[in-house]
């Protein structure tokens, strides 16, 4: 048993290092003083020069505030699109075209991004010459690529989701004299609130971290980050993208962190909700 421990934890401990020893290796580079990111000044670092410098690059800051309103505006998209899928999917039963509707949502899955990003330039482009929209490419037409596969994702977790939920709630409300839609919305909703809320993190991140299909939808002045940044990387690595590559690992380390915080506060909350109705019905 001893030996079956001492195993488990040393594969433990080299996945994690795995994972996160090149993360940290670039955080700590962040603040190297040299140019050469793989060398490090002992005399004049750490320095915060690279992280003052990222602050004047108005290309990448610009960049970035592209990618923050395509990722925002593409997740809030694919969770409206995925949770009305996923409801049909999971609720209305056999129909007519179910078959392809489900094949459709989950297609976006498994197709390489290349076949998805140039099927959508074609899109584009013949939408364009036959009713004039969208014209050009920007960042209207990257956010409606980045939504058609991300709510495919979205739909898989709501459809995780509903396929355990209790229906008697809802059964209760609707004998109660409620509409569908009054019970969809005050408590169907609610209840699967996590996991449109984990459904909405990870379309961002997704779209977030795009490069492939932005590559062929963007236009001039529409670069993403992530296609700035591997336009620079081919060049070689420099500081400065070390430096907001470790912003953005501080940045999706407080989302998580908050997230997960909110969902453990909203479990804890309905299973004390689900304990006091429990208690009220057994006198």
């Amino acid at each position: 048993m001893k030996q079956r421990g001492w195993f488990r934890g040393t594969m433990l401990a080299l996945g994690l290092a795995f994972l996160y020893v090149p993360i940290l290796s670039m955080i700590v580079f962040s603040f190297n003083n040299s140019r050469l990111v793989t060398v490090w000044d002992r005399d004049n670092s750490p320095t915060l020069r690279w992280y003052a410098r990222l602050l004047e690059n108005d290309q990448l800051l610009g960049a970035a505030w592209i990618s923050i309103k395509v990722a925002a505006m593409t997740a809030s998209g694919a969770v409206i699109l995925g949770t009305l899928a996923g409801v049909v999917l999971t609720r209305f039963g056999p129909f007519r075209g179910r078959a392809f509707l489900s094949a459709m949502t989950t297609a976006p899955l498994v197709m390489p991004e290349i076949i998805t990003g140039i099927a959508m330039l074609l899109l584009f482009v013949a939408l364009e010459q036959a009713i004039g929209w969208p014209s050009g490419r920007g960042i209207l037409t990257i956010t409606i690529a980045h939504i058609t596969f991300a709510m495919a994702y979205v739909t898989v977790i709501v459809q995780s989701r509903l396929a355990g939920f209790d229906d008697s709630l809802e059964e209760a409300a609707l004998d109660l004299g409620a509409k569908p839609a009054t019970v969809f919305f005050r408590i169907t909703l609610p209840l699967i609130a996590p996991a449109l809320i984990s459904g909405w993190l990870l379309a961002f991140t997704l779209s977030w971290d795009d490069v492939v299909i932005s590559q062929f939808v963007s236009g001039p002045g529409s670069s993403t980050l992530p296609m700035e940044i591997f336009s620079r990387v081919r060049r070689g690595v420099s500081p400065d993208i070390n430096a907001l590559a470790t912003l953005m690992v501080l940045v999706v380390a407080v989302g998580v962190v908050l997230s997960t915080l909110y969902m453990r506060r909203e479990e804890q909350r309905r299973l004390r909700e689900e304990r006091m109705a429990h208690n009220d019905g057994n006198p």
